[in-house]
């Protein structure tokens, strides 16, 4: 498959062959599927999901409708299906309590299910680092972990930069020379060597669009999660990474931030701010371009300021850990070794697709599998989702990368080798 390939998804992610559905009791009752993936032969495994009602293209836009108050006329309603999304996933109206004890749940259960596939107990869980763009209590992942059966003195790192959320929890698992969001006086990457490590995204977008109105997001995002388990310098070695923000001053993709930041920038230096919550709790949290108080939850310029956000940054900063990575290779004799494929944020197909071919330019032609139509954008989940999805087709010592970008602005590039067997 090469970077432009865009596969058609085989039908709602409930139907697939291997996703076990169960209902979570919050309000008239939640649909929850969740299907497990594990490569023995790299020692990692995982689990992701969706969760809601599936809705496809066609009747989509009724629910949109229902949000906005008004009928999507010809130039509102997008061509999802040349993003690249057939199904989105997307929960009833639910009370902020409710929104709350169902995303314990299932986040408790991805949690759980990801343990299982990496052939762990909870218990034997060391550390946990998810991404949520909008999580619905700031100790979200304390609770869901907690729910989960992870012990007290397990690490929980919960990362909030948007789309970039989950690769940049594995940047800052794996990466021990990461600077940007490390946590203070630690570096983790060295901490986690040889420890059973879950990382992940976890997005309940839906909760998040019921209170926007921008027709656009309605569209594109849904709910989706995925978290696998890795034992860093293991089953998963570092190679090369690079960690990047480039403030969305115009506020092409506007996002309400709720978890705490002060809100507050100074010239040179992180828009990140990294928190102790709990003995062994800490919160990475980055500063967004937010709307107006008049305004919704998110607020999105069209589809080509989508691609001027991401697009150009998004290649330097992956142009600049590949050329980390191929100096590496030269170091260690191996100069014409390259990546064998990578995991990208799907935003959506044609970013994607851009990205690709820009990076050709610069001499940088790596697969780029488009894996995720059937979910919709789900933000921090997505390259952890499109992971598993590759993970069965991976091999021993083979050489990935992850790509993230997103809202704020935010990038993650990282560079690894997989291992074998744990």
């Amino acid at each position: 498959m090469n970077e432009t390939d865009q596969t058609a998804s085989p039908g709602p992610f409930f139907a697939r062959p291997g996703v076990e559905v169960a209902t979570i009791p919050v309000g008239p009752g939640v649909p929850l599927g969740i299907e497990q993936v594990t490569n023995p032969r790299v020692g990692i495994g995982g689990a992701y999901g969706a969760w809601g009602s599936c809705y496809d293209n066609v009747s989509l836009p009724g629910l949109v409708e229902q949000q906005l108050g008004y009928a999507l006329d010809d130039e509102g309603r997008m061509n999802l299906a040349e993003l690249g999304f057939l199904y989105r996933h997307h929960i009833p109206p639910l009370s902020p309590e409710e929104h709350l004890a169902l995303e314990i749940q299932v986040g408790a259960r991805l949690l759980r299910a990801a343990a299982a596939a990496s052939g762990w107990a909870p218990a034997e869980v060391d550390a946990v680092l998810v991404g949520s763009t909008t999580p619905a209590a700031d100790d979200l992942l304390e609770r869901a972990a907690a729910e989960a059966g992870i012990g007290e003195a397990a690490l929980k790192v919960s990362i909030h930069k948007a789309c970039d959320g989950g690769v940049a929890g594995l940047n800052l698992a794996l990466n021990p020379g990461l600077a940007s969001g490390s946590l203070p006086d630690r570096n983790l990457a060295l901490e986690l060597l040889g420890k059973r490590v879950l990382v992940g995204g976890i997005e309940g977008l839906s909760r998040v669009l019921s209170a926007t109105y921008d027709r656009q997001a309605l569209q594109l995002f849904g709910n989706g999660g995925g978290v696998f388990g890795v034992i860093p310098g293991r089953t998963m070695k570092f190679l090369a990474g690079d960690t990047c923000e480039a403030y969305d001053e115009g506020g092409l993709l506007q996002v309400r931030m709720s978890y705490p930041h002060s809100r507050r920038r100074a010239e040179g230096q992180s828009n990140v701010e990294v928190t102790q919550t709990g003995e062994n709790s800490f919160r990475v949290a980055g500063l967004q371009h937010e709307p107006e108080d008049c305004a919704g939850a998110v607020v999105m310029a069209g589809p080509m300021g989508m691609v001027k956000l991401f697009v150009r940054t998004g290649v330097a900063a992956v142009k600049r850990a590949v050329g980390a990575y191929r100096d590496l290779m030269a170091q260690l004799g191996t100069p014409g070794r390259e990546i064998a494929v990578v995991l990208a944020h799907h935003a959506n197909y044609k970013i994607n697709q851009l990205k690709a071919r820009q990076l050709q330019r610069e001499g940088i032609t790596i697969p780029m599998p488009w894996l995720l139509s059937d979910f919709g954008n789900v933000s921090a989940a997505s390259a952890m989702i499109a992971f598993l999805r590759q993970l069965p087709a991976l091999a021993p010592a083979e050489h990935i990368l992850f790509d993230g970008f997103g809202a704020g602005t935010y990038y993650d590039v990282v560079a690894v080798e997989l291992g074998g067997a744990a």
